[in-house]
């Protein structure tokens, strides 16, 4: 829920607690609705996208399978790996994710691998697939970080803004016990995943307008170097960070996107090359007669 102050444009979060509805053994949590919920509508925007560019829309349906298959045990078992020395105490929580516990860039790298497979497999173009994905996934992630609000869990570190989250005191860090409000950081990836998404499909309704197309793979390597600009700086802020030594892993990630995401930008537009691609663009057979005429009765 939503507690108001006085203030006309202050208030704070409470979250009502992780479980949306329970009735004996049977319950549903926020955390999983939403992931599932993530996923439903970015499968039905990206066959939206495909269609608009005259892509056959089943394969983002396969596509999808393999996604799911391999991005959300991805996401857990990063997240586990980086906290293994709490997990090899309680091996039997490894598969609790509806408790939590997840990394979207866990996510991202299996679905990566997974879309590089199926794309070999099918015989189609990784980047086509991508830019089709791209703005899918941004959403689903701005969707996905709510289910930390629910847990009470990402929070940042201790403040008096006139936003502000409130964390049960069993939810709080050692040595935090005396604060109640904590920074949403779950709201300011969200909110930043929102205008990312924007940013991507402006994108591409500009590029199916403009006379020169958006070069393939374009909205995947912006949707990189947005996406990781705000979760390096958001990332500063949180009390929970994945850690190696020093190093907040995710900040680390988030560097190696945003060059890999640059140099991609800078291959396509300066040095006006195609990116290397499991097949080439002109023999991927996602463009289809069928997908195309589909379009155009639609």
């Amino acid at each position: 829920m939503l507690s108001f102050v006085n203030l006309p444009l202050a208030f704070q979060f409470t979250s009502p607690g992780p479980t949306l509805f329970e009735w004996g053994p049977f319950s549903i949590r926020w955390y999983g609705l939403l992931i599932a919920s993530a996923v439903l509508i970015g499968v039905i925007l990206s066959q939206w996208l495909a269609k608009r560019r005259n892509v056959n829309p089943e394969i983002i349906s396969d596509l999808a399978i393999w996604l799911v298959i391999a991005a959300i045990p991805g996401a857990r078992l990063y997240y586990v790996f980086f906290q293994w020395h709490e997990y090899a105490q309680h091996p039997d929580q490894i598969i609790a994710i509806w408790r939590g516990g997840i990394a979207i860039h866990g996510a991202i790298i299996g679905g990566l691998i997974a879309s590089l497979i199926f794309c070999r497999v099918r015989r189609v173009s990784f980047w086509q697939l991508a830019d089709l994905i791209a703005p899918s996934l941004i959403l689903g992630q701005a969707i996905w970080r709510w289910g930390n609000f629910f847990n009470s869990e990402a929070f940042g570190r201790p403040t008096d803004l006139p936003w502000k989250l409130y964390i049960p005191l069993e939810r709080r860090p050692p040595g935090y016990e005396g604060f109640d409000y904590f920074h949403p950081t779950f709201l300011y990836e969200s909110l930043w995943d929102l205008m990312v998404f924007a940013i991507l499909m402006s994108l591409f309704l500009w590029g199916l307008k403009s006379k020169s197309r958006l070069k393939t793979g374009t909205l995947f390597l912006v949707y990189m170097v947005g996406y990781s600009c705000g979760r390096f700086w958001i990332e500063g802020l949180r009390m929970d960070s994945l850690m190696l030594g020093p190093l907040r892993i995710a900040q680390v990630v988030s560097l190696v996107q945003i060059g890999l995401g640059a140099l991609g930008l800078i291959w396509l537009y300066g040095v006006r090359r195609p990116l290397p691609d499991v097949v080439s663009v002109h023999e991927s057979l996602v463009n289809s007669d069928t997908s195309s005429q589909s379009d155009k009765t639609s």
